[in-house]
């Protein structure tokens, strides 16, 4: 089966997480978190900038590695490096997306999530109640 390497910007603002709908291919209208393919010559983190520029017209900070996904779907093996961003400068314009919201931990449910994106949402809202769990 063939592997895609692939790297997402899991992009925080305060307590809130962008999510964007796929607006194209056999996934269309799932929601993710933005990124793409990593190119040759590329490291991880300079493919992410660059997707997040080319897809959202958006710099971002990219913070630290929180998730390496390893997914297969039914037609090939997605192995996804996720990282925790905020936007440095620009505004999230859509230029692949067909939508595209800010949700808050508890929205994060409320939206068909691709499966691999899935995993990441899941451990998002586990390391969230892990840190509430210290606060009583």
């Amino acid at each position: 089966m063939k592997t895609i390497q692939v790297v997402a910007a899991v992009i925080r603002d305060g307590k809130r997480f962008w999510a964007a709908q796929r607006g194209y291919g056999p996934w269309k209208d799932s929601w993710e978190f933005p990124g793409g393919k990593i190119e040759p010559g590329e490291t991880p983190e300079q493919a992410l900038a660059r997707e997040i520029r080319e897809e959202l017209d958006t710099e971002i900070d990219i913070r630290e590695k929180i998730a390496q996904v390893e997914y297969d779907y039914p037609d090939f093996h997605l192995s996804m490096g996720c990282y925790l961003c905020s936007v440095r400068s620009g505004h999230l314009v859509l230029k692949e997306h067909e939508s595209a919201r800010w949700l808050a931990r508890e929205e994060l449910n409320a939206v068909p999530w691709l499966p691999a994106d899935r995993i990441v949402v899941n451990r998002l809202l586990q390391a969230e109640e892990d840190a509430y769990e210290g606060t009583d």
